[in-house]
């Protein structure tokens, strides 16, 4: 259950104000099809992070329990770092329309998502819990947390929270997690 918890909550925050986020609020003002848009975003998440899950198991597999520690220690250190960095839509391209609504969030939500924040945090997380399905069902369910009020209430929610705050909340708790792999290994 810490598995699930922890990937759930790590996600979540580290989600808000990511490019998959602006891609989500993008997608749902191009299209205003909300229901196709989170169910795109669910296949293309779930696929992704089970993806990143068999990645991290087999690293966690490969490596002996002292490097893995610190791979994966530094690793959450550097996600703290990254969390400061602030996404830009920039290179999101939601052109289309033939595919229809599902598979073009599907496919732009997957491309978007490869290298992300999200799924290296779940390829670390995956590594560090020997619970590949709980961090999966967490990533996933904290991406979801995040992008389905993006959908469905869009740059309203945008507006009242303060980006720099959030980050700096997802920075801190990826930076607890790296100091508490460091110095109590991965129990």
């Amino acid at each position: 259950m810490e598995a699930f918890l922890v990937s759930t909550g790590l996600v979540a925050v580290g989600e808000i104000g990511d490019k998959t986020q602006l891609l989500a609020l993008m997608l749902a003002a191009r299209y205003r099809k909300p229901w196709a848009i989170m169910a795109g975003i669910l296949v293309a998440t779930v696929a992704n992070h089970a993806l990143a899950g068999v990645v991290g198991q087999q690293v966690a597999h490969f490596l002996g329990p002292e490097w893995l520690r610190w791979l994966l220690g530094l690793s959450f250190l550097a996600m703290a770092v990254w969390m400061l960095i602030p996404d830009q839509a920039d290179d999101l391209d939601t052109h289309g329309r033939r595919l229809g609504v599902f598979a073009t969030t599907m496919i732009a939500f997957f491309l978007a998502e490869m290298g992300d924040k999200t799924q290296i945090a779940t390829v670390a997380l995956a590594a560090r819990y020997d619970a590949v399905i709980a961090v999966v069902a967490g990533s996933t369910a904290g991406l979801m947390l995040a992008n389905v009020p993006a959908v469905w209430l869009g740059e309203r929610i945008v507006r009242r929270l303060s980006m720099a705050w959030v980050h700096k909340l997802a920075a801190a708790a990826f930076a607890v997690l790296g100091v508490l792999t460091l110095v109590y290994g991965g129990s």
